[in-house]
């Protein structure tokens, strides 16, 4: 009821924006930047396996996952019951009760300047310095929105993108600062991811494609869809694939862009597109996407695709057992590596990855998987 309350003002196109919300969330079906440690001259994917489940049963407090972050030794993890924390092979699960701001968690991030943990969730945003939260809300700041889908730290400010907009909080005079349509290139103030790169802020808006923000000019410019088709993508490579953008994740001067209706890149200069029937992309419902060095990962409603651009790996698991399977596409071949078992579902909802692991939230559970082939990709291990 929250959410159509927050939008009766656009009728138009409130019952498409709440189905959309509600199956990236997972309520409907069954649906920032560390330097990379993969060696960038690496010949083939990376390929992950060995695959460990985590659910309720385990300690989870939910099976619903939302997002997840390898916070050095610990392993922080968003439900739809509080936030979980994996550390010495125990989980410890905070909550409301615990000061968390709202149980229902979508992001989190890390500030590097001082190691607090920005968590992002359903009712509002929550600082984690020091084993205390504090919480922002639309009562006791200046923050745009209390549904807060996407966190990113840069420095000393702290970005969201919520249901209300774009906000930026200055950890230092502690003011924010609101982005909407009214100051902004946005086609509404819904906003669904947020990252940064290159001296830039880069805002994932609903109907609106890529907003751009500039450090150092403090000027905005938008990056939408040129032919404006919002059923298929006329003119390839003309621009973003679709203005319904889910996420954005920037890593070594590439811009890596989520819709619903699949994946874009951004060299700066060219856009280049992808889709689930010219590509090894799982599905074009794209839910998060995450870049490491020069791969990126992403998560869709159908399973994990990882992709340099070129060649890629995707996970997808068995709708009759925990197994499944990994399709390869690299250098123009195209095979199959039996995983058993496999994710814990198909609808991944983020992603996580340092050194040889990665972790994966899904709809039912959480995943862990392990690297199989580091030796071939050169795997630096100085950050273990």
């Amino acid at each position: 009821m929250k959410i159509l309350q927050i939008h009766n003002h656009y009728s138009g196109t409130a019952i498409f924006m709440v189905l959309f919300i509600l199956m990236s969330l997972g309520f409907i079906t069954e649906k920032q930047d560390r330097r990379s440690n993969l060696d960038p001259e690496a010949k083939e994917m990376p390929l992950y396996g060995e695959w460990k489940h985590f659910t309720v049963k385990d300690g989870l407090p939910s099976d619903k996952t939302y997002c997840v972050l390898i916070d050095n030794d610990r392993i922080l993890v968003g439900t739809h019951d509080g936030l979980a924390v994996y550390q010495d092979e125990k989980w410890i699960t905070y909550t409301t009760k615990d000061g968390l701001a709202h149980n229902g968690v979508l992001s989190l991030a890390q500030n590097e300047l001082t190691g607090d943990i920005w968590i992002g969730t359903m009712g509002g945003l929550s600082r984690w310095s020091a084993g205390k939260f504090e919480n922002f809300n639309q009562m006791n700041s200046g923050m745009p929105n209390d549904l807060i889908y996407s966190v990113a730290c840069d420095g000393k400010d702290v970005w969201v993108a919520t249901g209300g907009g774009a906000g930026k909080y200055d950890s230092y005079t502690k003011e924010w600062e609101i982005y909407t349509e009214e100051n902004a290139p946005m086609h509404e103030p819904w906003t669904y991811g947020i990252c940064t790169g290159d001296d830039k802020i880069f805002i994932a808006a609903w109907g609106g494609g890529i907003v751009e923000y500039n450090k150092k000019t403090s000027q905005f410019r938008d990056y939408t869809d040129p032919d404006g088709n919002m059923e298929i993508d006329l003119f390839p490579d003309d621009g973003i694939v679709h203005d319904i953008t889910t996420g954005a994740s920037w890593s070594e001067g590439m811009l890596w862009v989520g819709t619903y209706f699949g994946l874009s890149r951004y060299d700066g200069t060219r856009w280049k597109g992808y889709f689930d029937h010219d590509s090894g992309l799982a599905s074009n419902f794209i839910n998060f996407v995450k870049a490491s060095g020069k791969y990126v990962f992403i998560c869709t409603d159908r399973g994990l695709s990882s992709t340099d651009g070129e060649n890629w790996v995707t996970y997808i698991r068995n709708d009759q057992n925990l197994n499944g399977k990994a399709k390869l596409l690299q250098n123009g071949s195209v095979s199959e590596v039996k995983l058993s078992p496999s994710l814990s579902h198909n609808y991944v909802l983020g992603v996580d990855l340092k050194d040889d692991q990665i972790w994966v939230a899904t709809s039912k559970g959480l995943s862990r998987g392990k690297l199989l082939n580091k030796e071939n990709l050169g795997l630096a291990l100085s950050d273990q």
